[in-house]
């Protein structure tokens, strides 16, 4: 059976790995080995972070609302529990951004669940 070789493939691999790895400090940009670890701990910190990021803006959504509902003398608990209660289906993401940007509505919607 005749030999062979790949080489094309294997330069094609590195290559890609390289290329993904441009713009890394010292040894990852350039030497293989570092480069393909380097590449592989940045692809799981990509993939974890997508999903942080998701987590952090729920907490930031949470901490507008409740300053929010601070300036009405109400506490984040309370006022969502009471809209629960009421059965207003109001997303934190568009409750946070009421609170923020139209303080009138959102003290509206304080005042019909007080």
């Amino acid at each position: 059976m005749p030999r062979v070789k790949r080489g094309m493939l294997h330069n094609k691999r590195r290559k890609n790995i390289l290329k993904r790895t441009k713009g890394y400090a010292g040894g990852p940009k350039k030497l293989i080995a570092a480069a393909q670890t380097s590449d592989t701990k940045a692809g799981a910190h990509a993939y974890r972070d997508r999903r942080v990021k998701k987590r952090l803006a729920r907490q930031n959504w949470d901490v507008r609302i409740n300053a929010g509902a601070r300036l009405h003398d109400i506490s984040y608990s309370k006022l969502i529990g009471a809209l629960k209660k009421q059965k207003i289906d109001i997303n934190r993401k568009v409750l946070a951004q009421i609170a923020e940007q139209y303080p009138e509505v959102f003290k509206f919607i304080v005042a019909s669940v007080k």
